[in-house]
């Protein structure tokens, strides 16, 4: 009993770096690399106007994406990520990772509704990957409120 409270303790201790801020699982520094493969549809651009990357335009800008509700930014979004952000979706970084590995298939999943489409077709499947750039975003927006 006590090997195994032991193990548990130290397990979280050695997790908790990982889990720091709460925000990001990822290295953001793989995460921008992997952006590039983004940047085709998505620019991150600040409040302020400082493009942080250029890129698209034909995806939303991804400043601030973090605990955004979906389907909110400034673009033209399709029906399903908007319902999806009127049911609770507010982007964190399990569901970002699910949702970039198969777009159609998280909104289906999300909204009960196997008619679901998304605009986006891109798939970022690697799972590491996706956490990558979600803590690049995440390191490159506004500080999420704690």
């Amino acid at each position: 009993m006590k090997f195994t409270a032991i193990a548990a303790i130290t397990t979280a201790f050695l997790a908790a770096p990982a889990f720091a801020d709460g925000h990001a699982t990822g290295d953001a520094e793989a995460g921008e690399k992997v952006f590039k493969k983004c940047k085709s549809c998505h620019m991150i651009v600040s409040d302020d106007g400082e493009a942080i990357q250029k890129g698209g335009k034909t995806g939303p800008n991804l400043y601030g994406v973090f605990e955004r509700v979906a389907g909110t930014a400034d673009y033209k979004y399709g029906k399903s990520i908007v319902a999806a952000g009127e049911a609770g979706l507010a982007w964190n970084e399990e569901d970002f990772v699910n949702y970039v590995a198969d777009p159609k298939k998280f909104l289906a999943t999300y909204l009960d509704d196997s008619k679901a489409k998304s605009k986006m077709s891109f798939k970022l499947k690697d799972a590491e990957d996706a956490a990558n750039v979600w803590a690049y975003l995440v390191s490159v927006g506004p500080q999420p409120e704690s």
